[in-house]
């Protein structure tokens, strides 16, 4: 099990500008706790995403001198891909594919056929600034759309995308709609096809409903686990009621019932807790 912390989804959507020196006091205390990977942020339009205006500067303040994260920095087309790249403290960039054309849409402003063009680019991109490319496959689960959902759908994506040469896809279910009983299915086949390929999960949940989803995941293959460590956020996008992100704490619970070794420092993991809620 590999966690990848995400307070660039728990703050995106809030409605108050997080001052730049609060954001890098953040994150600086969330890379000390040694997660796998740390979303810190993003390259998209400050029109949508006004909170991360100021990422430049927060990715060149970050102290990364001691840290074992990697950093991971979502982007929506080539553009942001190519000021990422640019970044030697990026490790990762990601991109929010999605399986409904709709959320492209509202998300993105993209469709499948342009969401393609811009994963061919960024892979182009990753390759020549050796960083590593991470897609969502956003709505995997069902969306509220009306649009298109299944198992098959999501295997013609992630196939699809493999082909590419991506080697770590995400399912996200931004809404909460994922069962435990899909989650198992979806898994078992993918990681069974594509034994080369790491492939995680992105949950908002509900109080009483997040175990039995980790559980069907992390015994079906799935190997990244995406988490907000208060289970704050929500995609603004959506046009929904924002659902919370899966809590971290969550992730370390399971793992402890379950055995499972992780490489995070506890009392570093309880100053971070502190520290992202004084700030946010």
């Amino acid at each position: 099990m590999r966690i990848l912390e995400t307070p660039r989804d728990a703050i995106q959507g809030l409605p108050d500008f997080i001052p730049t020196k609060k954001k890098i006091e953040l994150l600086n205390e969330l890379l000390k706790v040694d997660f796998d990977i740390v979303d810190v942020g993003s390259f998209v339009s400050d029109k949508a995403i006004p909170q991360f205006r100021d990422m430049k500067e927060v990715l060149e303040s970050i102290d990364i001198a001691d840290s074992k994260s990697e950093i991971f920095i979502l982007v929506a087309n080539r553009k942001g891909g190519e000021i990422a790249a640019g970044f030697e403290q990026v490790d990762i960039i990601g991109f929010p594919f999605s399986t409904s054309p709709e959320f492209l849409k509202r998300n993105i402003n993209s469709d499948f056929i342009k969401a393609e063009k811009t994963i061919d680019e960024l892979q182009n991109i990753a390759l020549k600034s050796k960083k590593k490319i991470f897609i969502y496959l956003s709505m995997a689960f069902g969306n509220p759309y009306g649009d298109s959902d299944s198992p098959k759908l999501i295997y013609h994506w992630a196939e699809k995308l493999i082909s590419k040469g991506i080697t770590a896809i995400g399912l996200s279910d931004i809404t909460g709609v994922a069962k435990p009983d899909m989650i198992a299915e979806i898994y078992s086949v993918l990681t069974k096809d594509f034994t080369e390929t790491e492939f995680g999960i992105h949950l908002h949940v509900k109080d009483d409903d997040w175990y039995d989803k980790i559980d069907a995941a992390s015994k079906n293959g799935c190997s990244i686990f995406d988490g907000v460590i208060n289970g704050l956020g929500g995609c603004p996008m959506t046009g929904y009621d924002l659902l919370g992100n899966l809590p971290t704490g969550n992730l370390l619970e399971y793992a402890r019932k379950n055995n499972i070794s992780l490489a995070i420092n506890p009392e570093q993991f309880e100053k971070a807790y502190m520290k992202f809620i004084e700030i946010v």
